[in-house]
């Protein structure tokens, strides 16, 4: 009998680097990869390999982001006409072109929304207005929208009167791992610290959090991220890389490490306004670390209103001095419970499987 094949549109490709889209087709790859036939699109910047997890890989000579992601997507998109029985498309970079594939083809095509990205901040005008129409476009076109966050339900309902279905991101394939020596050596690792990993945006309120560790100078962060990659990252890296108490690191890409520097830290910090459920917090959640999440539906939707909040960086001075470490376990505690029961891949993998087979 002949697999039910499937394109996977819209990520820079596999082996997974970063960011939450790719972490989730590396688990469907891998989890339902004897199951159905992958395909999945890749950027110039990869290479190298034709298969991987069982899926058959397809390189474009474009970027995965930016500009050309609009066009990178199209092309997936036309490709995968040929290809595949389903178009899983992550964001909707090119989903401008999906009413004219819903005209022209019988393809079932399944929308990974992430989030309304014409709201954030990072936007220019002209890119929020093209980012809105194509949201439309994926909206009307579409059999399934996913979203991966309650909130975003809700959005797609008030905005389209349209009806989305809730898959969130697995957190499971983090794990739990004690500081070895190398790692402590490289890093110098504070004998406590609060970490938090992410990029470096001004969405993810960093300047709050490096604002606030500042001024509590009596604890030490280690925060993870692409400082170099804008102005923002620049500027916030020039004027607090010096403190005693801040450690600033690059991105890592290596899981091992940067689950050895999360899986030991006092609490994590997640300081996401926007995106739905985030990768980050939900591997942090399965690692039971206690939560402090910047005030939003989208962080209290994924922590069920069970981490700690704030809003400011007084708020946040206020929850790094004052909580106990009693609370915090308690915290830590209750996020590791919630991750269990809700975001493993076995799970996510198993609604995805479904929707390919209805």
């Amino acid at each position: 009998m002949k697999k039910v094949g499937v394109s996977i549109i819209g990520i820079d490709g596999l082996p997974p680097r970063y960011g939450g889209f790719e972490t989730l087709a590396e688990h469907l790859t891998r989890i339902l990869g004897d199951a159905f036939e992958f395909t999945v699109f890749c950027g110039k910047s990869r290479g190298g390999i034709d298969v991987y997890n069982n899926a058959r890989l397809v390189y474009l000579p474009l970027k995965a982001n930016g500009i050309q992601s609009i066009l990178y997507d199209i092309m997936s998109v036309l490709i995968s006409l040929r290809k595949s029985d389903i178009l899983l498309v992550l964001g909707v970079s090119g989903a401008i072109i999906l009413p004219l594939i819903r005209l022209l083809s019988n393809k079932k095509i399944i929308v990974n929304l992430d989030g309304p990205e014409h709201l954030r901040d990072k936007r220019g005008l002209c890119a929020k207005l093209y980012i809105k129409l194509s949201e439309l476009a994926a909206i009307r076109s579409a059999d399934v929208i996913i979203a991966d966050n309650a909130a975003i339900q809700t959005y797609v309902k008030q905005e389209y009167n349209s009806e989305a279905i809730l898959i969130e991101y697995g957190g499971d394939h983090a794990s739990a791992l004690q500081l070895n020596a190398d790692v402590k050596a490289k890093y110098g690792i504070p004998k406590t610290y609060a970490f938090s990993v992410c990029r470096i945006e001004p969405e993810n309120n960093i300047h709050l959090i490096l604002e606030a560790f500042r001024e509590a100078k009596d604890h030490c962060l280690m925060l993870v991220g692409n400082w170099t990659n804008g102005k923002y990252g620049r500027h916030l890296y020039k004027d607090y890389h010096s403190e005693s108490n801040l450690v600033l690191l690059e991105s890592i890409y290596n899981q091992q490490t940067l689950n050895q520097l999360r899986s030991n830290c006092r609490m994590y910090v997640h300081g996401h306004s926007a995106g739905g459920t985030n990768p980050s917090l939900v591997e942090a959640m399965a690692l039971g670390l206690p939560v402090v999440a910047f005030d939003v539906t989208y962080n209290r939707e994924t922590t069920e209103n069970a981490s700690l909040y704030f809003k400011n960086a007084k708020q946040l001075i206020r929850v790094i001095r004052e909580t106990t470490e009693t609370d915090l376990q308690k915290v830590g505690a209750k996020m590791k419970e919630i991750a269990k029961r809700r975001y493993t891949w076995k799970r996510i993998t198993n609604e995805y499987a479904k929707l390919f087979t209805s």
